[in-house]
């Protein structure tokens, strides 16, 4: 065969195989994936962080991929990783998730109608929407000729890949460390500080982190350090309950 014609046969062939239709599941995928590269990066930072977290508590190398892909609630796998290793308190443990992830609510509320209809995948983005994901699923908006379901889903599906394997990663680290872990979870402390001062700066009316802050306290007080976690999370509901209307009256007025 000639040169010539080999070296055409050879261009029809890329051009046939550069104007074949994507797969739709393909597509989706390349569309989400630069949707969440900023949520790779602060998932490996904190990944990383929990990981080594759990591995100074003494748990198993496999426990934050187990509970990365399980629970995947992020700050409350924190809270998780200490409440194994304390005595047996199933009423406590629930009022914490509770109270930590209590946001979700009005999240799943949120994306009623943005999940509906897309069968099994539905259900797994329900399951797996964080704080980032619900925040990119809101926003962005595929490309023309991408599937919005498989779109969301990848991304949800991303993200959670980028959160267990970020936090095996960290597992593994911890576990082979030379030096002394020891002190190492103050990180909890100090996440929930940083979420907490994040918070402040973005609210106008700062009623509910005052009562968040008072009633632990003077509960702290009144019951001690290793009973007064239910009457603080009791207190903060009622009081949050009983004010409800001046505090949305005083962010209506700051909104204005």
């Amino acid at each position: 065969m000639p040169a010539a014609l080999r070296e055409q046969q050879m261009q029809q062939t890329n051009e046939q195989l550069l104007v074949r239709p994507q797969s739709p599941v393909l597509r989706a995928l390349r569309a989400a994936a630069p949707q969440t590269l900023p949520v790779l990066a602060g998932y490996f930072v904190l990944g990383m962080g929990y990981g080594i977290y759990v591995q100074s508590l003494g748990l198993p190398v496999w426990m934050p991929m187990l509970m990365g892909t399980v629970v995947y609630g992020g700050s409350l796998e924190f809270v998780l990783a200490s409440l194994l290793l304390g005595s047996f308190a199933p009423v406590s443990a629930f009022l914490m998730a509770l109270m930590i992830q209590a946001r979700h609510l009005f999240y799943g509320l949120t994306m009623l109608q943005r999940y509906r209809g897309y069968g099994l995948r539905s259900a797994y983005m329900i399951f797996a929407m964080s704080d980032e994901t619900f925040s990119i699923t809101c926003s962005a908006e595929p490309s023309e000729g991408v599937d919005k379901g498989w779109f969301m889903f990848f991304i949800t599906l991303l993200d959670q890949i980028y959160w267990v394997a970020s936090a095996a990663m960290g597992a593994a680290l911890g576990s082979v460390l030379p030096f002394s872990t020891e002190g190492v979870d103050f990180v909890m402390t100090a996440m929930f500080v940083v979420i907490f001062l994040n918070q402040w700066e973005k609210e106008k009316q700062h009623a509910s982190a005052v009562i968040g802050l008072a009633a632990p306290l003077v509960c702290l007080r009144i019951f001690g350090a290793g009973s007064f976690l239910i009457p603080s999370m009791v207190c903060i509901l009622v009081a949050l309950l009983l004010f409800r209307r001046p505090i949305e009256a005083k962010e209506s007025e700051a909104a204005k």
